[in-house]
């Protein structure tokens, strides 16, 4: 999605906004949802994508300039970014962890409250099962949020789930 067609958010909006990120160097996921009195509403879901032609330093500058837009038009209160998975090469952790500092930097600047949460606690929170595959995932994520489908592509449905998760938990918190 063009990010110039995302609504731009009033700063007194009455509901927080959850944003949430699957963080890349090429592909980033982002998935943003309303939390309502009566439960949470999809607002926006898409990527950011980096020419791949594009050196590394030049994708980042790239990914943070539209993420820093995307936190301009969404005005988040909470950015939920996927924490990073360990067990992948030390070049793809690396890439990875590069995507995530961009991501993390942004939205500290930005204000918001930063979440970090694993993959498998999010595929949990949804499921049931943190093992999960990302097509049941997707329909949890369709099914929580009233939609006759999942947004495509996958990057933007893990990113609902994340800031999900942190809706789910926030719930829990406040029934304890």
């Amino acid at each position: 999605m063009d990010l110039s067609q995302l609504p731009e958010l009033p700063a007194d909006l009455p509901f927080p906004v959850v944003l949430g990120i699957d963080p890349g160097t090429r592909v980033v996921g982002y998935g943003a949802i309303v939390v309502r009195p009566d439960g949470p509403r999809f607002l926006a879901a898409g990527v950011l994508r980096a020419d791949e032609s594009l050196a590394v330093p030049e994708r980042l500058g790239h990914i943070r300039r539209s993420f820093d837009e995307l936190l301009r038009r969404l005005r988040p209160r909470h950015v939920v970014v996927e924490h990073a998975y360990t067990a992948i090469n030390a070049q793809s952790a690396l890439r990875i962890g590069e995507g995530r500092g961009v991501i993390l930097a942004s939205a500290a600047c930005a204000g918001a409250e930063i979440h970090q949460i694993q993959a498998s606690s999010a595929k949990k929170a949804l499921t049931g099962d943190g093992g999960a595959t990302k097509s049941r995932v997707a329909q949890c994520v369709a099914s929580e949020l009233g939609l006759a489908e999942a947004p495509r592509p996958i990057d933007a449905t893990d990113a609902l789930a994340l800031a999900l998760t942190v809706v789910f938990r926030a719930r829990l918190s406040k029934a304890l």
